[in-house]
Order: C-alpha cells, then sequence, then structure tokens
C-alpha cells in the first residue's frame, strides 16, 4: 500500500492519502478531495491533469501533452499513471486549475449595482411589482408570571393573531430559537415571517424596532462556476456578492461526464457532495460574513442551473437525461427548503428553482430569458448563452423557442491546450499586427500571461485569419518568427515564449486547438441558422440579439461575426448581458410576481430538440470552415 502526499504549490496544508490498487493518480486525488482540473474527466485527452512528481516513482504513458524535458522535470498527467513506491506530488496553483477559492466583487465601484438596478426598472417597466409576501411586525408582550403561565408558544401566537388578523404558524425552526429570543428581548420581539393565504409564519427574531435586514439569496450554478449575491428583501439592494469553482469539475468539464461519473458507486453523493460542501456552503458563509448578516436571517433562495446541474444538486439520478428521448426527472420542482439540502441559511427558507425546459435548455435559461426580457418586447430577438453548454432562445412577446448545441467546453477553455477560464492570467483580447504578425493582448489582472479565455480565443483566431496566417480550414498558410511547426507538421501560434508567461511554459494555438473552436463555433452558428429556419425566417428578422454567459469581460461581436459564428448583422443589434440566469434568479427570489412570471415564461417555450432536427447536421458541417461555406453570408468591410 503506498502513501501519496499532495503538496500545493499556494501553501495549502498537504494532503495524504492512501493509494487503492488499480487506481490512478487523478483517482486517488478525487477520493480525498484534492481538486486537479481534469475537463475530459481523466480519459488523457485535455493535457490539463498536470502534476510534478517531487518524490518517488511512477508507471504509465508520458502522453503527447507532456515534452521529454517536461517529463524529466517530474511532469506528469494525473489520469495516465499509478504509483510504484510512496509518492510526493506538487499540485500547481495556475489560473487554468481549478479554484475553490471564492471571490467577492467589490459592490462599492457601482458597476454590479447598476447593472442590478437597471434590471428591476426593467420588471417595473414590464408591470411587474418587486413586492414579496415577507413582513414584519412589532411586538410587545406581558412577561409571564406565576398567575399567567401561558408558554411561549401560545403567548407568541395570540399576540400575533391580535395583530395580523390571521391564522398563525410556528414551524420547529422558530419554535426553537423562541424562549432565548424572548427572554434576551424583554417579550419585545420584531417578528419576520411570510403573510401567504391568511397564514403567517414566522421565520425568525429580532429586537423590537431593529432594522437590520432580512435577506435573499440569488444564485447561478453553472457548469465551472458559482455565482450568487445577498440582498435585502424589503428593497433589493445588494449586500455582498461572490463566485467560486463548482466542486464537481474535477469530474469532468462538461455535464455528459458529470452524468457518467454519477452513475458509477458511490457517485451520486460525491457529485451532490462536490457541489453541496464545497462550493455552496462556503460561498454562503462567504456572503454571511461579507454583509455581516446571520445565516438565520437569510429567508429565501433561488437558483438558476441547468438540467443536469439541477439533478446532481438534488442528488437526483440524471442518467436518462443523456440517453434518447432524454427525458429528465423533472422540468419543475418547488417543495425544497434549506434544511433539505443542508443549506447554512435558514432551514425553513423555500429554494426556488428556475424552472427547466428541457433536457439541455435548463433553468439557468429560464431565468437569462426573463432577464434579458425577449418576452416583453415586440421585435423579434435572439437571447444566446454561451458557457460550458450553448443554448438559444429565439422569439418576443408572442412566442418563444429554445435550443441547446453541444458546443463543448471551448468557450471556457476546454478543448484548448492553452484554454483558461476568464480570470486573473487570461488573455481576454488579442489584436495581430498584419505585416509584423507580431501580437498585442490584454491580461485579466494584468502581470504575465497564463492562457487563452474564450473571448480571447475568438479573437486570436479571428485575427489570425484576417491577417492570412490561417485558411479557411484553420490551417498556418503563412511562415513567420511567431509561427512554428511540431514534428508532425502541425502548425501553431507562439503568443508567449515560455520566459514570457507566468507558469514558464509556451503558450500557443495550434491547428488542432482551432480546429475544436471551429467546431464549437459551428455548432452555435448551425443552431442559429436552424432554429429561424424552422419558424421559415431567416437573420434579416432579428432586431436585437442578447449574448450572455462567462466567457470573460464582453465578446468582439464582429470578430464573433468575422469567424461565422453570430450572424452577419449590423453590430448595434448585439448585447453583451454578463451573467443573466444569476439576476434572473435574484429577480426571483426577490419578487414573488417575478418568480411567477418567470415560470409563466418557461410554461409557454417550447423547446426544440435540434439532434433529431432534420437538416441541423447539413448546416453544422456548413459552418466548420471559417467563416462558412458560403462565404457570402459574411460578407464584411
Amino acid at each position: 500500500m503506498y502513501e501519496l502526499t499532495f503538496r500545493f504549490e499556494n501553501g495549502d496544508s498537504p494532503v495524504i492519502a492512501q493509494w487503492v490498487d488499480g487506481e490512478n493518480i487523478l483517482e486517488t486525488a478525487r477520493r480525498v478531495n484534492v481538486a486537479i482540473d481534469a475537463p475530459c474527466s481523466g480519459n488523457g485527452s485535455c493535457g490539463k491533469c498536470r502534476v510534478k512528481l517531487l518524490k518517488g516513482e511512477t508507471e504509465g504513458l508520458q502522453t503527447s501533452h507532456i515534452s521529454n524535458e517536461e517529463f524529466a522535470e517530474g511532469w506528469r498527467l494525473s489520469c495516465c499513471c499509478k504509483p510504484l513506491s510512496d509518492l510526493e506530488i506538487l499540485v500547481p496553483d495556475i489560473a487554468s486549475a481549478y479554484r475553490s477559492r471564492m471571490k467577492t466583487a467589490d459592490l462599492s465601484s457601482g458597476k454590479e449595482v447598476a447593472i442590478f438596478t437597471e434590471l428591476l426598472e426593467g420588471v417595473k417597466e414590464a408591470g411587474i411589482s418587486l413586492d414579496n409576501s415577507f413582513r414584519f411586525v412589532d411586538i410587545a408582550m406581558d412577561e409571564p408570571t406565576l398567575d399567567d403561565t401561558m408558554p411561549d408558544n401560545e403567548r407568541l401566537e395570540w399576540a400575533l393573531s391580535q395583530a395580523l388578523g390571521c391564522e398563525i404558524s410556528l414551524p420547529f425552526a422558530a419554535l426553537r430559537e423562541l424562549p432565548t429570543a424572548l427572554r434576551e428581548n424583554s417579550f419585545r420581539l420584531r417578528v419576520w415571517g411570510e403573510e401567504k393565504d391568511g397564514r403567517f409564519t414566522v421565520y425568525t427574531f429580532l429586537p423590537y424596532g431593529d432594522e437590520s435586514p432580512v435577506c435573499g439569496i440569488g444564485m447561478d450554478i453553472g457548469t465551472t462556476t458559482v455565482s450568487a449575491v445577498l440582498f435585502d428583501l424589503k428593497d433589493g439592494k445588494l449586500l455582498a456578492k461572490a463566485s467560486g469553482g463548482n466542486g464537481q469539475i474535477r469530474y469532468g468539464a462538461d455535464v455528459i461526464n458529470r452524468i457518467i461519473e454519477q452513475g458509477k458507486s458511490g457517485g451520486r453523493e460525491k457529485l451532490q457532495k462536490a457541489i453541496i460542501e464545497e462550493t455552496v456552503v462556503p460561498l454562503f458563509k462567504t456572503l454571511s460574513k461579507e454583509a455581516k448578516i446571520p445565516a438565520n436571517r437569510i429567508l429565501r433562495l433561488a437558483i438558476g442551473a441547468n438540467t443536469t446541474m439541477n439533478h446532481l444538486l438534488l442528488g437526483v439520478e440524471s442518467d436518462p437525461i443523456r440517453t434518447e428521448p432524454y427525458i429528465p426527472a423533472f422540468f419543475s420542482y418547488g417543495e425544497l427548503r434549506a434544511a433539505d439540502l443542508g443549506l447554512p441559511i435558514h432551514p425553513e427558507a423555500q429554494v426556488r428553482i428556475a424552472p427547466n425546459i428541457g433536457s439541455y435548455v435548463g433553468g439557468d435559461i429560464t431565468a437569462g430569458t426573463f432577464a434579458g426580457m425577449i418576452w416583453n418586447k415586440e421585435e423579434m430577438s435572439l437571447f444566446i448563452d454561451l458557457g460550458t453548454n450553448g443554448e438559444l432562445v429565439f422569439g418576443n412577446s408572442d412566442f418563444l423557442v429554445s435550443c441547446a448545441c453541444s458546443a463543448g467546453p471551448a468557450f471556457e477553455g476546454g478543448d484548448i491546450s492553452c484554454g483558461m477560464r476568464a480570470t486573473d492570467g487570461a488573455i481576454q483580447a488579442c489584436t495581430i499586427d498584419k505585416e509584423t504578425m507580431e501580437p498585442t493582448f490584454d491580461i485579466i489582472g494584468g502581470g504575465k500571461a497564463v492562457g487563452l479565455c474564450g473571448s480571447g480565443i475568438i479573437d486570436l483566431i479571428a485575427e489570425l485569419f484576417r491577417c492570412g496566417i490561417i485558411n479557411a480550414k484553420g490551417i498556418f498558410v503563412r511562415e513567420g518568427a511567431r509561427v512554428a511547426h511540431d514534428k508532425h507538421g502541425i502548425g501553431r501560434y507562439i503568443l508567449a515564449h515560455s520566459k514570457e508567461s507566468a507558469t514558464g511554459r509556451e503558450i500557443a494555438l495550434n491547428e488542432i486547438d482551432i480546429d475544436n473552436f471551429i467546431r464549437a463555433k459551428g455548432a452555435i452558428y448551425s443552431a442559429i441558422d436552424t432554429l429561424l429556419s424552422a419558424m421559415d425566417m431567416d437573420d434579416s428578422v432579428l432586431e436585437g440579439i442578447y449574448v450572455a454567459g462567462g466567457i470573460g469581460s464582453g465578446i468582439n461581436m464582429k470578430n464573433a461575426v468575422r469567424i461565422g459564428m453570430f450572424p452577419n448583422v449590423p453590430l448595434e443589434l448585439f448585447h453583451y448581458i454578463g451573467n443573466s440566469s444569476l439576476a434572473g434568479a435574484y429577480t426571483m427570489a426577490l419578487s414573488d410576481e417575478a418568480n411567477a412570471k418567470t415560470e409563466e415564461v418557461a410554461r409557454n417555450m417550447t423547446y426544440m430538440e435540434l439532434s433529431t432536427h432534420p437538416g441541423y447536421m447539413d448546416s453544422f458541417v456548413a459552418a466548420c470552415f471559417l467563416p462558412h461555406t458560403d462565404a457570402s453570408r459574411f460578407a464584411m468591410e
């Protein structure tokens, strides 16, 4: 039995694990909750699960992802090797690796606040009230005596019924708080609860007249990243925002790999633990600490997530989602409380999950469609969510049609040798001098580059094509100082030499990367093309295109059109709207009418299954060129 010691470049305490016969290093790491990025879920194709061997010996394939020099230095793919002795392993802390640390947003700048304020104004203009059913009442009760021995619960319920004139419900969680709250506050309390259908349900207690807020949380559970906002339920004021990596990422970058992992022995519990205990619970604790709000004052949670993420969150079997006829266990489920999921907020807090539309169009798209407001516009609009998956909604106030395409993880750096998520060290924008072929780029957070995020990849491929460095198939056709070829003749464009990068490794985009991205952008364009064609329309009807997702601070729309990812329509029709799923979840948690409207949007949306739609594959094949086999569609100035 070998002992594996995982050491971390960031200085975290080492983790020691006992190796189980048959496991590779990645599997051992997963078993002891050591996070190693593995977008391909350990099948050896992505080359991202790199670790450095400090002591000991291993067996296994070197693979083409590790050069001879790197292998000699101790670099290994954790999914491709097993120990032959006790090992010490360094897990690198680079921006392309999975990170579970929470990041908080600075709300003082006003940028984040402005986005949500604008959304609320739009909701109000649509005639939707921002009110909710939460309310408080200040109650002063007589203290008990030997002559007045009424128990605490009856004393409170009688006082509340007198003040409110309705039935009173006192859940067990509130009963447990009651004796202490009464005596610490001399039987004078501000009682917060929810009044619905003639019944007031008690949630929590504050001192009499205390103006401290009670709160809600809106949360977006993405395949890669989880984000949340904490806000005052009285007026929607943002109090804190935080985000972190989805702990499930080590089981694969896409939903299919995670569904497969869930089907293994103990998989359902592992994946639910990864999202709840390792991701959501720390996120909520960060929000509570940032806003200085006790957890029991968080009384409502709304979630926008794709269909698979919803199943994995609830610990519900998800395998039927990936097999024909692609039937999920639920589209909508509204009977959840925080205690059901073990969340560190008020145990009776209602958990609202944005309704799913289909197996691959989930509640994140429902929430995003609501936030994008296309359901309230007369003009024909297209909503596009670009993340680990690609989802589309087309329509207006009269109809909505949705679909999903298998774009893969390329927009968040997966399937790209130097790809990474949009975090510090990522090249998010790039230009190339047509004569010298020298690049100029913008790096998130400044400093040296670590890799390319989605928006940077779009820019780079568009620039390579514009400068004639690659042809329509993504093959290098110009030579220069920045262009190199490996021993197999595969070309690459070097953005940063090893001494210029933050990792000490070359940052380059090769022909395989370009081919992977062409397929991803082809999936997006062909989905748009097929969706419009199914309605007997084309892109000339579009009067607004709303692009959401977390692929960077924003896409250069002209470059996205140049490579044939988006339709060639006037650029002023494009609008980047950021994390619309989070924005939609926020309004669902704040407003009862907004929640009802989101459910109505879901019920009225038609889902189109692209994989069985005639003509989709032909459209996809035609779109797998730069910009398209029909270049006339993308004639640009």
